[in-house]
């Protein structure tokens, strides 16, 4: 029996090399097809090595390259599986856990441990990472088979039954092994004759999926990292088939071996880490020949999204917009031109990894002159004058259309590694300038917005304090004209000197209040009724007219409001409450009532004025520059309002018309405040 495993493991060997080229020449191309032809690959050139070194068939070299096809066989199931769901998610991380461990134990097993020729334990490594690896093989077929739809079975039942064997027999091997504590002559041999015969199996389940494939979806960073670690794995199983090798020499010769590619390994893997061009080559190579399409578009899109709307403090708009770009192609950067508002040509607005281009390309320039001509993207001739003077050379021009016209474009810099463009490469990159486009708009309409608001919010503060200069403006009139009459009355002398010394603190006021507002002005405590009785004594100089404090709690608390704001507020109210009772032809009868609440103040100002409609208190009374007055300015009312709501009060009106009028304001104490 043992001078037949020569014969069959070389007959083994044979037919699983033209299997691999039968799936090369006849086998659906793709990521999937590639793994299978590797795992035939590995298994056939496993089987070489045993028919070329019968009499030491498990050695670290043969039982390396078992390991490494047992491994193959395990990640082209996990490439089959379907996409995870909540149901399945659980139990691929267990399949994924499991295979990691068979992975490190088949390491382990690799360079430590080589099958024993006499005691066979399952506590040894490299027994138990065949082990691992048939159980979790037969794990991996099963869920494949029973997390596949019934109408896709018809594709993968060859391909399971043939790898299910394999593993079931190898499972049926091995423990046979540990249980007689020997290896079975006759089942190692019978290996091979069985797995000729499943051969097929396989080569059948190759043509059925020639024209359709097995749904597989797949990320391709998984990729990535697992073909990362089929490396790393491939990389320690040639470190220790060189040692073996060298070791034939000498035993130093295959210590030396192993260090020396060792720290080669090391080097190369520093430099694959810190060389952009080197994983740009290397991702082009997945790609390539992984993937059908060349793009994860879910990804690509989350990508673009990401790196525009989550802004980095260190890195500018404009660098964002770029990058976003660049990296579709795998340039390490750009220059973006813009179209400003009413202006002809396209200015600099900013660069990533070059440097400030600083100038303006006009909309006669032949680069724009084509994207505006509706040119989607365009690739730089180097034969060709350059896009800009005295700058880096450019590679390609992508455009920024948003609403159907040319607001500006992204030139890019050559990529790190020769980028082979095609049609799919043009179509995202239009797809990711439109986006970029529609971006750069809705920053536009944003910065637009907020210049309005507060451009909006300076005419409303401007409109407040000439409405307050108004006011000031009449008390100093009607003050000239009692000075007429009364200039020699030594108590009208200080009467007005205190009026006018008051007039121009207000108007200093006001110009402090015109560059900030009430909003930013922090809340005080007032005393209301100290405060409102120095109001009303100052209206009473200035209009002459006398307003009655009916009632006033001296227990009422401080109000949180900003001084001025307060003023304001008050000024305007017993204002507009003389002004109708003068219109009325009654004058004199306006009355103040100070009231304390639990958490609040109430100020209530009556009048025996005309009175309004309820009709006008609706639509008309607190509306801007809306007025009953000759010469009022009807901002007055709107103003008291907003001051008072900003502070979180509240201002409601009673009116009868042709019997008067009566206003009441509620404003928070600043004990309440604080404690909020």
């Amino acid at each position: 029996m043992a001078r037949l495993i020569p014969f069959l493991y070389a007959a083994w060997s044979l037919t699983y090399g033209l299997l691999a080229l039968y799936a090369a020449l006849f086998g659906r191309r793709g990521r999937v097809g590639l793994v299978l032809i590797g795992a035939i690959l590995l298994t056939a050139l496993w089987a070489a090595t045993i028919a070329s070194f019968p009499a030491i068939p498990f050695s670290r070299m043969a039982g390396g390259l078992e390991l490494a096809r047992d491994a193959a066989w395990y990640g082209f199931g996990l490439f089959l599986l379907p996409p995870p769901t909540s149901g399945l998610r659980p139990f691929r991380q267990t399949l994924l856990a499991l295979g990691l461990l068979c992975a490190i134990l088949a390491v382990f097993a690799v360079f430590t441990d080589a099958v024993p020729e006499g005691d066979l334990a399952i506590t040894s490594p490299a027994i138990a990472a065949r082990l691992g690896f048939a159980i979790a093989n037969l794990l991996l077929i099963e869920n494949l088979y029973r997390n596949t739809r019934i109408e896709q079975r018809w594709h993968i039942n060859l391909l399971v039954i043939a790898i299910g064997a394999l593993f079931v027999y190898d499972l049926m091997l091995y423990a046979d092994a540990i249980m007689f504590r020997r290896f079975s002559a006759p089942l190692f041999a019978g290996r091979a004759i069985i797995a000729i015969g499943l051969a097929p199996l396989i080569a059948l389940a190759v043509r059925r999926n020639r024209k359709r494939g097995i749904a597989v979806q797949i990320s391709r960073s998984v990729v990535f990292h697992t073909t990362t670690l089929l490396a790393s794995g491939i990389f320690l199983l040639a470190l220790a088939g060189a040692g073996e090798v060298f070791r034939h020499f000498g035993a130093n010769w295959g210590v030396l071996a192993e260090t020396c590619l060792l720290f080669g390994g090391i080097v190369v893997i520093a430099v694959l880490l810190s060389s952009g061009s080197a994983r740009s080559r290397l991702k082009s190579l997945f790609v390539d020949h992984f993937f059908t399409s060349r793009y994860d578009y879910r990804q690509e899109w989350m990508r673009c999204i990401t790196a525009l709307a989550t802004p980095d403090p260190a890195v500018t708009l404009h660098e964002r917009v770029i990058r976003a770009t660049a990296e579709v192609v795998d340039s390490p950067g750009g220059v973006l031109f813009l179209r400003a508002a009413g202006e002809a040509g396209f200015h600099w607005a900013g660069s990533l990894n070059l440097p400030p281009a600083g100038v303006m390309l006009g909309s006669d320039h032949p680069l724009f002159a084509r994207l505006d001509a509706g040119e989607s993207i365009i690739v730089a001739d180097p034969a060709a004058e350059p896009w800009i003077e005295e700058y880096p050379p450019l590679w390609l021009a992508v455009p920024l259309v948003h609403a159907g016209q040319l607001i500006g474009a992204i030139l890019l810099a050559p990529p790190r590694a020769p980028f082979r463009l095609d049609g799919e490469v043009f179509t995202l990159l239009r797809t990711i300038g439109q986006q970029v486009a529609v971006f750069i708009a809705e920053q536009r309409a944003a910065q637009a917005l907020v210049e309005t608001r507060h451009l909006r919010e300076y005419g409303q503060r401007f409109a407040f304090i000439a409405h307050d200069i108004k006011n000031v403006s009449s008390q100093l009139s009607l003050l000239l004209a009692n000075a007429e009459f009364h200039l020699d009355n030594p108590e009208f002398q200080r009467d007005m000197l205190a009026t006018v010394r008051a007039a121009a603190a207000k108007i200093s006021t006001l110009l402090v209040r015109l560059n900030a507002p009430e909003a930013e002005a922090a809340p005080v405590g007032i005393a209301p009724v100290e405060r409102i009785a120095a109001i009303v004594a100052t209206l009473r100089q200035s209009r002459g007219v006398p307003i009655a404090i009916t009632r006033a709690d001296r227990q009422t608390g401080k109000i949180a409001m900003p001084l001025e704001a307060f003023d304001a507020v008050i000024t305007h109210l017993l204002d507009n409450a003389l002004d109708a009772e003068e219109s009325a032809g009654r004058p004199g009868h306006v009355e103040l009532r100070i009231v304390a609440m639990e958490n609040e103040a109430v100020i209530e100002i009556s009048d025996r004025g005309v009175g309004m409609t309820p009709a006008f208190i609706r639509d008309e009374l607190f509306r801007p520059f809306r007025t009953s007055k000759r010469a009022g300015s009807g901002i007055g009312a709107f103003q008291a309002r907003s001051l008072v709501e900003k502070s979180g009060g509240s201002l409601h009106v009673r009116s009868i018309e042709g019997t008067g009028t009566s206003i009441r304001l509620s404003l928070p104490l600043l004990a309440s405040v604080e404690a909020a």
